[in-house]
C-alpha cells in the first residue's frame, strides 16, 4: 500500500489498476512474497526536479519546471519519453513512468522505465524560443542521463525538432556522440518506422486480438474503427487501418471531434495527411472542419470526444489521445454501438470505470468475440519497442532497413500479445469459452519479469 504520500491522483490510479489485477489473480497465492516486490517497485529509484530558465524573443526571462522520474532500472537503462505540456506535473510523470516499467518489460527488450518533461507549452512559441528552452532544459538534464543510464525520447509536445535541439546541447556539453535520445533524425542516428511505430503497433496488436477471437477467420477488412487524437499515434494507426482494409470513422483533438457524417465512408489517406500537415503547424482540426472538402463528408463536434458522436456501428475503438479519455458512460456507449475490440494507443486511455465496464462485458457472451480490451502498456508498446531498436542500431553503429524494423516491430507486438494471453490463462482462470483478460495477463507478465530481476539484484528479498 502507498502511505504518507501527497495527493497524486494519476499515479494512484495507475498503481491501483495494477495492484487490483494482481490481487484478483492467483499470483499472490502462488507467490506471496511478490507483495513485497509490489511495494518496492511502486517507489521511484530517483526523482529529479529542476528549474528551466530561458529567454523569449522579447528578451524576457521565462521560468518553467523540469522533471525526470527514473523509476526502475532492473531490466536496463531508464527509458521513457519527455513531455512538454502545461499540464505536466509530478503525478502525471510518475503514472507514466510507472506504466513504462511494465510496458518496456513486455517488449522483451533490455529497458527500464522512466518519464520526464516540463510544464512548458510549445504551442504559440517560435522555433527560436523552443530551441532556447530545449538548450536550457538539456543543460540540467544532461547531468542525469546517458546511453547506459537513461535514454529519453519524445512524447506530447516533443517532436524530432525538439529531440534534435536537446541532442545538440547534450553533445556540446558532454563532448560525445551516443544514443542518449531516441526519435532522432534519420540521417543522424534515428530509426526508420519510429514516427509510425506506436500507431502501427497498436493496429498489429489488435490484428492478433481479432484473429484469436475469431479462430483466425477474421481481420480488419470491413471494420469500422473509431480513433481519438490526431497526433502521430492516431495518424499512423489510421493509415495502417486503411491499408488493412478497415474504415476510419473519427479523429479528434483537444478542441473537438471530427466524425464521418453517416453510417458509411472513411477518412482517406489524403484527408489524414491534410490533418497531419495542420498538426505540424500546431493548429486545430476546427480550422479545416468548415472547408468544403471536409464539411460535406464530416461533422465537427466542438468540445467533444468521438465515442458518443459516431453514427452507426463501431467495430474497433482506439483511444489515442491522452489519459482518461474514455469514461464509464462512454464505454457503455461503445458497447451499445457494437464495439468488440478496444485497445489503447494512449497511456491509461480509459478510466477505471471504463475498464470495469469492458472487463464485465468480456464474459457477457461466452464463446463469441465479445468485448475484448487491451491496456496501453501492452497495445501501445510499439513506440518504445522501436526506440529500443534505435538504441540497438546506435550501439552497433548500423542502420536497419524499413522492412527490417517493421518486421521486428510486428514480432514484438505478436510476442507482447501472446505473453499477456498465456499469462492470463496461467493466473486468471476464465469461465468456459470466455476470452482471457489481457489487462490481468499484461499486468502480471510485466510485473513478474521486473520483480524477478529486482530480486536477483537484491532489491527485495
Amino acid at each position: 500500500m502507498m502511505q504518507n504520500l501527497p495527493s497524486e491522483p494519476e499515479f494512484e490510479q495507475a498503481y491501483k489498476e495494477l495492484a487490483s489485477t494482481l490481487e484478483n489473480s492467483t499470483l499472490f497465492e502462488k507467490k506471496p512474497e511478490y507483495r513485497k516486490a509490489l511495494q518496492v517497485v511502486s517507489v521511484p529509484e530517483r526523482v529529479i526536479q529542476f528549474r528551466v530558465v530561458w529567454e523569449d524573443d522579447k528578451g524576457q526571462v521565462q521560468i518553467n519546471r523540469g522533471f525526470r522520474v527514473q523509476f526502475n532500472s532492473a531490466l536496463g537503462p531508464y527509458k521513457g519519453g519527455l513531455r512538454f505540456h502545461p499540464t505536466v506535473n509530478l503525478s502525471i510523470l510518475k503514472f507514466l513512468g510507472f506504466e513504462q516499467i511494465f510496458k518496456n518489460a513486455l517488449t522483451g527488450l533490455n529497458m527500464g522505465g522512466g518519464k520526464g518533461g516540463s510544464d512548458f507549452d510549445p504551442k504559440g512559441k517560435t522555433d527560436n524560443e523552443i530551441r532556447r528552452f530545449c538548450v536550457s532544459f538539456m543543460t540540467e538534464l544532461c547531468k542525469h542521463i546517458g546511453a547506459d543510464t537513461d535514454v529519453p525520447a519524445g512524447d506530447i509536445g516533443v517532436t524530432g525538432r525538439e529531440v534534435g535541439f536537446m541532442f545538440g546541447q547534450y553533445k556540446k556539453i558532454r563532448n560525445q556522440w551516443e544514443g542518449v535520445l531516441t526519435g532522432k533524425g534519420g540521417s543522424w542516428g534515428g530509426s526508420l518506422i519510429r514516427p509510425e511505430a506506436t500507431g502501427y503497433g497498436v493496429v498489429y496488436y489488435v490484428e492478433h486480438m481479432i484473429k484469436h477471437a475469431s479462430g483466425g477467420k477474421d481481420s480488419f477488412a470491413g471494420k469500422r474503427v473509431a480513433i481519438s487524437g490526431s497526433g502521430n499515434v492516431a495518424q499512423y494507426a489510421a493509415l495502417k487501418v486503411i491499408e488493412l482494409g478497415g474504415s476510419v470513422v473519427s479523429l479528434s483533438d483537444s478542441q473537438g471531434a471530427l466524425v464521418i457524417n453517416g453510417e458509411e465512408g472513411s477518412f482517406t489517406v489524403e484527408e489524414i495527411n491534410t490533418i497531419a500537415e495542420i498538426k505540424v503547424q500546431r493548429k486545430q482540426i476546427a480550422e479545416i472542419a468548415t472547408q468544403a472538402a471536409f464539411s460535406s463528408k464530416f461533422k465537427y463536434i466542438p468540445g467533444a470526444r468521438p465515442w458518443t458522436n459516431i453514427t452507426g456501428r463501431i467495430d474497433v475503438a482506439l483511444p489515442s489521445a491522452t489519459q482518461n479519455e474514455v469514461s464509464g458512460d462512454e464505454a457503455k456507449a461503445l458497447i451499445a454501438a457494437g464495439c468488440k475490440f478496444i485497445a489503447e494507443g494512449s497511456n491509461m486511455g480509459s478510466t477505471q470505470e471504463a475498464i470495469d465496464v469492458f472487463e464485465a462485458h468480456r464474459d457477457a457472451n461466452p464463446g463469441a468475440a465479445a468485448i475484448w480490451y487491451a491496456p496501453g502498456k501492452a497495445a501501445n508498446a510499439g513506440g518504445v519497442a522501436v526506440s529500443g531498436l534505435e538504441m540497438a542500431q546506435n550501439s552497433a553503429r548500423v542502420n536497419w532497413s524499413r522492412e527490417e524494423v517493421d518486421s521486428r516491430l510486428k514480432k514484438i507486438m505478436e510476442d507482447c500479445f501472446n505473453n499477456g494471453l498465456a499469462t492470463a490463462k496461467e493466473y486468471v482462470t476464465p469461465a468456459e469459452g470466455v476470452l482471457p483478460s489481457l489487462v490481468a495477463g499484461s499486468n502480471i507478465a510485466g510485473f513478474t519479469k521486473v520483480a524477478e530481476a529486482m530480486k536477483e539484484h537484491g532489491d527485495w528479498w
